[in-house]
Formats: structure tokens, sequence, C-alpha cells
């Protein structure tokens, strides 16, 4: 028992306040809006009986960031963990309380006991900057070094997080995290807060389409106040800083072509509203982070950049012209959808962009960019399950960047499951979840009439398809209820497999196919 941890932690305003302990950028679900103290009172009552299962002691302490309440009242309670004053990378966990109460288990990828854990470094911050540093390729300057406990996809150990923020040698900003070993100044992990993609739909070629703008003296502004908190798009002008947003005396935006700025912006715009609108129709979200806030679009970014990213300190996406032979302007609407639910990935599971968790990561958003085209049912670019087939070689007809039916189409992706996949680019360890994902909405036949290939199963299986619908919404329960920051292929079985439970029953086909779907990815 930790009746210590759980006192304390209520001490700080649980008994009182849900908001008052929260985390600070912690934000409450749609779901759970309504929500009392009372299931944060039920979770830390659950932590104080059943936290040696995930290796909670008295020495460590807990902080809420999301509640989320279901229509059946049950509660789930997402909490990070520090230990003596130290964060622990991968520490965090979320409690299961049943409708009736009762206590239904823990999501988490730490369960060991940090007690025997040595908390005195060999290096000093500044050694620890250093290394950090030179593991950069490009131009940063260190924005601080924090000692922690990094439990990412490995054995807890002391390590210093350095962040790091400048331009990488390719134009891309930066805002690095590297851990580097307390000890022993070797580089633990690394990973980017600006998540890229390099390729995806061109959205100069969806049409005409309707956009919500904005008055203002003169005209018109490409603003849009109708869903959300700050929803602009800017003309960045081939900088990478700076940028205005755009306007029009005519509230006509672009022509079409690439000869017109504003046709990059007016798409963007689009793109942006439809994956808003995909996440309140379809998952009663309210903006990226689910209070409200919807983001903003940076187009134009650089000179001839071949690239898109999210960023979450500037809660925004921005896109590349790209150089008109790889790459054409990455402003397509699953694009928008892809770097926005990285967005929503950092306020829910906050999946770690490293390893295993990066690759979940990168297929979460390959997964949801791809239901927001089929949510769209934009005409002049139906919706499909390649990633990048408008403006990946625009001269090459038929190609992609990535193929979610048969991930190793381009040569360097991963369509199944094996130990080590951890260790390739997050962009290609995404084949796994997007070949799974295939596998249960559409099934391993396909529909050829309806232009879905088959998908060839790693088990020579062949698996039955549960429609798009049901297979969204297994996938945004497991990433919002049950995955935490180091979740690995392995967890997120079980985090779909509870979700299915959860949504359709445990007997249920869904759940069924869930399984049969990570087994012909060799996920057992």
């Amino acid at each position: 028992m930790v009746t210590k941890l759980s006192l304390r932690f209520l001490a700080l305003g649980g008994a009182v306040s849900l908001a008052a302990c929260m985390a600070q950028d912690a934000t409450v679900g749609v779901e759970a809006q309504s929500l009392s103290a009372t299931a944060l009172e039920r979770a830390l009552a659950h932590i104080d009986h059943e936290g040696h299962a995930i290796g909670v002691t008295g020495g460590d302490d807990l902080a809420v960031r999301d509640v989320i309440v279901d229509a059946d009242g049950a509660e789930h309670v997402r909490f990070e963990r520090s230990y003596r004053g130290l964060r622990v990378i991968g520490g965090d966990f979320v409690s299961h309380t049943g409708g009736d109460g009762a206590f239904r288990g823990f999501s988490a990828s730490l369960h060991d006991s940090l007690d025997t854990l040595r908390l005195q470094p060999g290096l000093t911050p500044e050694r620890a900057s250093e290394a950090a540093r030179l593991a950069i390729d490009g131009t940063v300057v260190v924005d601080g070094a924090e000692l922690v406990i990094n439990a990412h996809e490995r054995a807890p150990a002391l390590a210093y997080e350095v962040l790091l923020s400048g331009i990488l040698r390719d134009g891309t900003p930066t805002e690095a995290h590297v851990l580097v070993d307390a000890r022993t100044g070797i580089i633990q992990d690394r990973w980017d807060d600006v998540q890229t993609v390099a390729g995806s739909g061109n959205s100069l070629y969806s049409g005409a389409v309707t956009l919500e703008t904005t008055t203002r003296t003169g005209g018109f502004e490409l603003r849009d106040g109708t869903r959300g908190n700050g929803f602009y798009t800017t003309n960045m002008k081939n900088r990478t800083s700076g940028g205005a947003i755009y306007t029009d005396t005519d509230n006509v935006w672009g022509n079409g072509t690439k000869s017109d700025v504003a046709s990059a912006g007016a798409d963007a715009h689009f793109g942006q509203a439809m994956t808003l609108d995909y996440f309140r129709v379809v998952h009663g979200r309210a903006g990226i982070s689910s209070n409200g806030n919807a983001g903003f679009s940076r187009t134009h970014y650089g000179n001839r950049y071949n690239n898109a990213f999210w960023t979450d300190s500037c809660f925004c996406m921005t896109y590349g012209d790209g150089d008109g032979s790889l790459l054409d302007p990455l402003v397509s609407l699953d694009v928008a959808g892809h770097e926005m639910a990285h967005g929503v990935t950092s306020r829910t599971a906050g999946l770690i962009y490293s390893g295993e968790s990066g690759g979940l990561n990168e297929g979460t958003s390959d997964i949801f960019g791809t239901m927001v085209e089929f949510f769209a049912n934009n005409s002049v670019r139906p919706a499909d399950y390649l990633i990048g087939e408008d403006i990946y070689t625009p001269g090459t007809s038929g190609d992609a960047f990535r193929y979610m039916h048969n991930p190793p189409a381009n040569g360097k992706a991963a369509g199944c499951y094996y130990p080590g996949v951890g260790n390739l680019n997050v962009h290609d360890s995404s084949g796994v979840a997007n070949h799974f994902f295939y596998l249960l909405a559409e099934g391993s036949d396909g529909d050829a009439a309806g232009g879905l290939p088959a998908s060839p199963t790693c088990n020579g299986s062949t698996v039955d398809g549960i429609g798009r619908s049901a297979a969204e919404r297994i996938w945004y329960r497991a990433l919002s209820v049950y995955m935490t920051a180091s979740t690995n292929f392995a967890q997120a079985r079980t985090a779909t497999l509870n979700a299915a439970s959860d949504l359709f029953g445990a007997t249920s086909a869904e759940r069924a196919a869930v399984a049969a779907a990570w087994s012909a990815v060799s996920v057992n």
C-alpha cells in the first residue's frame, strides 16, 4: 500500500477541485466535462491498494493529466509520475475504474519499483549538454538540461534530458530531446517535438472548396472563427520564420495552381477544417487539445523545402513547397490530418517519438490522415490508403510515399513486426500499425471494385475487415484511454483489444478481428 502517496496527492487539491490538481497543460475530454473530484479519489484509492503492480511506492509523486468518463460511468484517469523529485520518462499510466466503482486495472509500461535506483549523477549538466549538442547534425543551442529517470523502452536509468533548438542541416527546425546517461555520457535516446512527414497529398488538386473566413477592413482574412480557437492560415513567403495571415479583397482564394500562392493557403485551410470536423463529429473531440484549441497552419515554409511538420510549441502545422521534382507542395488533405493528429497524440497518450512508440505515433497520424480523407469525401481527390500519391515524384504516375495495405512496397517500411523493428526510422516502423489498421478496416482481400487492393498477411491468414467506422473508433479509444508514452506494439495490441471490448463487447466479432489483424502482422 502507498497510503502516504495518495494522501499527499489529495492534500494538493484533489479532494477540493479536480481542476486544481491537474497538470498545467492537462485538458479534460468532452466526455468528462461534468466529472467531479470523486473520479480522482477513486483512482487514488486504487493506486493506494494496487499501485505495487506498476511499481508505485511512497517515493512517487503523481500528477493527473487527463480524465475520460464513459457513458456507462467507467472512469479513466491518466497520471504522470515523478520519483523523489525526478520526472520519470515512460512512467506515465492510466487507472481504470468500472461504472460500478470497481478497479479494472492499469495501462502502464513501467512495472518495477524505482526504490533501488541510484540517483547520484556522475556527469555535470554542462558535460551532458555538450554530448547532446554534438549528437545533432545542425546549428542548435542548449535550452536546458534536467536530471530525470529514463524508463522509455529500457530498464530505468538516471539520465539528463537535454533540450536543444535550432535548424537541422536540411532546413527543418528542431526542438530535440536528447537523453544522456548521467554516469557515462552515452546517448540513451533522442526524439524531436518537430514531427515530420515527408510526402502526402497535394490539395491544390482537391478542386473548389468552401472556406470559412473573417471580414476585415478592406476585405477578408483566412481566419475561421467557427471551429475553435486560433484557427487561421499564414503565408511564410519562403522564409523560416515570420509570415502573415492571408488577406484578400473578394474572398476568392487562389486559382488552383502554383502560380497563385493563395492556392496552397486555401487547401491548407480546407484540410485543417476537415480535420477538426472529423475529430469533432466522429470522436466528439473539441479541437486538437480537446478544450477548443484548433491550432493554425503555416504555408510556403523555406525555399523548395521537401517536408511538412507539426510543432507542439507553436501548436501549428507547417508545409513546405517541395522542390518540384521529388515532391510538390505538401498541403494536402491527408497531410493536414496527419500533422494535426500529432497534436492529438501529444495531448492524449503522448507517444514518445522514438522506438516502437515512435512508430505508433507516426502510424496514428497516417491512420487519422487517411480517415480524414474518407470523411471529407472529396470528389476531385478520392480517398485511399496511399500516403503522398499526388505529390511524391509528381512526374511518375501511380507511386506513393507509403502504402498502408502493403508497407514494404516503398522499399523501406516494415509490414510485419520483428524484434528490432523499433530501430527503424519511425516513418518506416509505422508500417506495422498501418498494415494492422488496413487489415482491421478493409480485410486482407480488400475490395477491388471499390479500389481497395488485397493486403498480404504475415502469417498467411485471411482477415475479414470490420469497416472503417468501427476501426477508427477502436484506434482512437485505444490512443486516448489505454496507450501511454512508451506503449510498444505488443501493448498496442492489448490497448486495441481493450478498446474493442469497451465499444463492442468482450465476445464481439470486432474484438476477434482486432486480435486476428494483429496476429496477421506478427504482433502476438
